[in-house]
């Protein structure tokens, strides 16, 4: 594919990105625009002028200018929030302002980010894996395919709460998967916080931003408009920001999508005759990996409000599927009954608000990620107490405590101290804390269509964690 030219006009649309650095865009839009599936949008009349912002925001060599793509490279890396409070509101904000400079630089006023609805067709749309010279929307990926990172989980019924430390939140399921293990699988710059590089993250998150909004409008409670938890705003750059409140639906800021409707299927996805379904909940295995002997870590103070309860040292990770016990003491094996058994039951108002009991956390502290691992191409489930031997049904979101990839360490390394931390309450809940003087973390391997083969992850500690929060967040 190779971007056209239409003489004049496009002249004209080029033209216009000389003046966009000194103009911000509106804030809002008199009329709602409805954003459209790729495969819609290509035929709505707006795809020449998508190609041609792209393509002049990429030859724009002003990072300090908005109208430069670099521009929107450097806003996620020095302020995106991953694994914290307002993943999804931030990053609602960031993609509207994106949009906003897209309609400046094309001169195109209507306009509109397109998404990539992989719940329908979860291949990397062709236009963007076409390396033709011209092609603006082209970059080099390990994988094109993204079948394997995709959940139902988010939609459930039982997830009614939206914010992180609420008994099945919303935005922490939906962070999870499929968005975390969408960058790890498609790897490139999509496995680093500089993940916009790539054309196709805008896509994915204009998704992510549809899924959000769908979920909102059929059954999920929001912290209510007024609640203290909207306010403040975001910033993304110098004179570009936005209050936490517009960020709270998506008319108010002038746009809405097509498809409102939540997933309720995985795609059909032919693989050797039979229908593969190994998405982000559901184990490719068959019993749970054996033990792997590692050395073990003490219990100890970590701060002054977070406890270890014990781990293991040194864990190598490479493309197979592994378990480790973390030792507990009979004492906190008590102790983490009760915590499980005081836990506030799930809160079910649009005025829930995270609980201030004490968390437990099963914490990968130490993280890194070598050459080869940080190509992507994969990712690990992360469970907990897994039964040991065969795995009495397929259905594991019961166990499951979150991903572990190249993309959700490249963020914890980002954020400082290179620490994931896996909320285990519910799990506990779920399942109960077991008698035995352990608790078994297992991580299963999870392969796109050009996974990498040999060490890709090393963790210098695993363990068990007591979390006292000292915040509402």
């Amino acid at each position: 594919m190779t971007l056209t030219k239409n003489g004049r006009r496009d002249f004209l649309k080029e033209s216009a990105a000389a003046v966009a650095m000194l103009t911000l865009p509106i804030t809002s839009e008199a009329a709602t625009l409805k954003r459209l599936e790729w495969q819609d949008f290509k035929t709505s009349g707006h795809l020449s002028s998508f190609l041609t912002a792209v393509s002049v925001m990429k030859r724009n060599s002003n990072a300090n200018s908005p109208s430069s793509w670099q521009f929107w490279v450097n806003a996620h890396v020095n302020y995106c929030p991953h694994g914290i409070a307002y993943f999804l509101a931030w990053h609602r904000g960031y993609i509207y302002h994106f949009e906003q400079w897209l309609r400046t630089v094309s001169a195109d006023t209507g306009l509109t980010l397109p998404y990539w609805d992989y719940y329908a067709n979860p291949n990397i749309p062709s236009e963007f894996t076409d390396p033709a010279s011209k092609n603006p929307l082209y970059v080099s990926r390990t994988g094109t395919n993204v079948y394997n990172a995709l959940s139902l989980t988010p939609f459930a019924a039982s997830v009614k709460n939206f914010q992180r430390g609420t008994a099945n939140s919303f935005e922490a399921s939906l962070e999870d998967a499929p968005h975390n293990p969408v960058h790890d699988l498609i790897g490139g710059y999509m496995a680093d916080m500089i993940s916009p590089m790539d054309p196709i993250f805008f896509l994915h998150h204009s998704n992510i931003d549809r899924l959000w909004r769908a979920w909102s409008l059929t059954g999920g409670t929001m912290p209510a408009r007024n609640n203290r938890y909207w306010n403040g705003s975001f910033t993304y750059g110098p004179n570009v920001s936005i209050a936490k409140t517009q960020t709270y639906d998506t008319t108010g800021l002038g746009y809405d999508y097509a498809n409102l409707t939540r997933p309720t299927a995985l795609p059909r996805q032919a693989n050797a005759g039979h229908i593969v379904r190994v998405q982000a909940q559901v184990a490719p295995l068959m019993s749970r990996p054996p033990l792997t002997a590692l050395t073990t870590s003490p219990a100890k103070s970590i701060t002054a409000n977070r406890r270890s309860l014990g781990g293991v040292k040194n864990l190598n990770v490479a493309d197979n599927s592994v378990s480790i016990a973390l030792p507990v003491q009979a004492a906190d094996t008590t102790k983490l009954r009760g915590l499980v058994a005081a836990a506030p039951a799930a809160a079910a108002t649009t005025e829930a608000a995270p609980s201030s009991a004490t968390v437990i956390n099963v914490v990968m502290d130490g993280l890194s990620v070598t050459g080869l691992g940080k190509k992507g191409g994969y990712f690990y489930n992360v469970y907990l107490n897994l039964p040991a031997g065969p795995l009495p049904d397929t259905d594991l979101s019961k166990y499951f405590l979150g991903t572990l990839g190249p993309f959700e360490i490249a963020g914890a390394t980002h954020h400082g101290g290179g620490e994931i931390k896996f909320r285990a309450n519910e799990v506990l809940a779920n399942l109960g804390v077991p008698a035995t003087a352990q608790m078994v973390v297992t991580l299963v391997r999870v392969s796109g269509n050009n996974a990498p083969k040999g060490k890709v992850i090393g963790v210098a500690e695993v363990r068990l964690e007591t979390e006292v929060p000292t915040d509402g967040q």
